[in-house]
């Protein structure tokens, strides 16, 4: 599989790995087809922003490289920003990702939205456009473009 050389640079050294206890919002996420688990942690202060992300995931590399440059992409984030961090975004931001490889990219942006909805659930307070998170992605695709191998994997 040909992956770009930020891809490989985030599963070899990923960034912001790890847990942050006592979270401001915790949310995982996975596939029950390819069997990866991501699960994201925010730190979140009182003005609605993103001061720390962190994450652990079991999967490929590709899933290791997308939730590495999800954290990333939304440290020093607003919640409504963050929220508007789409999985082409984080494709984007790492060069591409081979198409059978782009679930991994909607896992990282659903448990981004996981973890934004479990803070919101734990400070009883509504979030303009974020829908309630499934388990397993494989569940919808968000209107998401799919490859065309992503439908049979």
């Amino acid at each position: 599989m040909n992956y770009s050389e930020k891809v490989m640079d985030h599963f070899t050294n990923p960034r912001n790995v790890g847990e942050i206890e006592n979270a401001s919002g915790c949310g995982t996420v996975g596939n029950a087809v390819c069997g990866d688990i991501m699960r994201v942690y925010l730190d979140i202060d009182d003005d609605g922003v993103i001061q720390d992300a962190k994450f652990k995931t079991f999967g490929c590399g590709a899933a290791i490289a997308t939730s590495s440059m999800a954290t990333m992409l939304v440290k020093g984030k607003t919640i409504q920003q963050a929220l508007e961090i789409t999985n082409k975004a984080v494709m984007e931001a790492l060069d591409g990702l081979p198409p059978v490889k782009v679930h991994c990219s909607l896992l990282a942006e659903e448990a981004i939205h996981a973890a934004l909805w479990d803070y919101a659930e734990k400070n009883g307070i509504h979030i303009e456009g974020l829908e309630k998170p499934v388990s397993d992605i494989g569940e919808h695709d968000h209107g998401h473009d799919l490859g065309e191998d992503e439908e049979d994997e």
